[in-house]
């Protein structure tokens, strides 16, 4: 540590600054506390201002760019790889590498996309086996719930009809009944959607 060349009120606790900072204690908060026992009246600037020069001067370390937050993974997950930048890409890659049952969920999501893009309900049975036998237990109670209305999971994925007319439409009786302020009894609702 520099010893500052000019008199102070700190001079005669400089020496218990040096010890201590030798010893490794670099907090100028700390310092002062311990100073101010020693009958030191002064402010923690004054203790900042003397520690400060002995910062060493190091060029800073590249920044590591902030870990992704969960939903970003996901959106990673649920994206076609070929849709995915190359260094997302190869973020997720990296994330997937260091958490064997996150990759797993990934391999099982990607199938799924597979199924439900290419409507191959057939594979379902298969896919549902390979869950229940995997390590992923947070996935087994997604099988169980498919298991239990399998028929309609099945032809959902295998027809070629879906329900996205009906529920549009229940989403616009929706609207309208939000856009009435809770006005929206069944009789002015119903007005409103057959003039419509």
């Amino acid at each position: 540590m520099k010893a500052v060349n000019r008199t102070s009120k700190l001079d005669r606790y400089k020496p218990y600054l040096n010890q201590r900072w030798n010893e490794g204690c670099t907090e100028a908060t700390r310092l002062h506390t311990e100073i101010r026992a020693l009958g030191w009246r002064g402010s923690v600037q004054a203790v900042h201002r003397y520690v400060l020069p002995s910062v060493p001067r190091s060029p800073h370390p590249p920044v590591a760019p902030p870990p992704p937050k969960p939903r970003q993974v996901v959106r990673w997950m649920m994206t076609k790889p070929d849709d995915l930048n190359a260094e997302d890409l190869l973020r997720l890659k990296e994330i997937l590498a260091r958490c064997p049952e996150l990759g797993a969920t990934a391999r099982y999501v990607g199938e799924s996309a597979t199924m439900m893009r290419d409507l191959r309900g057939d594979l379902l049975e298969e896919w549902m086996r390979s869950i229940e036998a995997s390590d992923v237990s947070a996935l087994h109670s997604l099988a169980i719930g498919l298991r239990s209305d399998q028929a309609a999971v099945t032809a959902g994925l295998t027809l070629h009809w879906n329900s996205g007319p009906v529920e549009g439409q229940v989403n616009k009786i929706k609207m309208l009944k939000r856009t009435m302020f809770g006005r929206a009894k069944l009789n002015l609702l119903r007005c409103r959607i057959l003039n419509r």
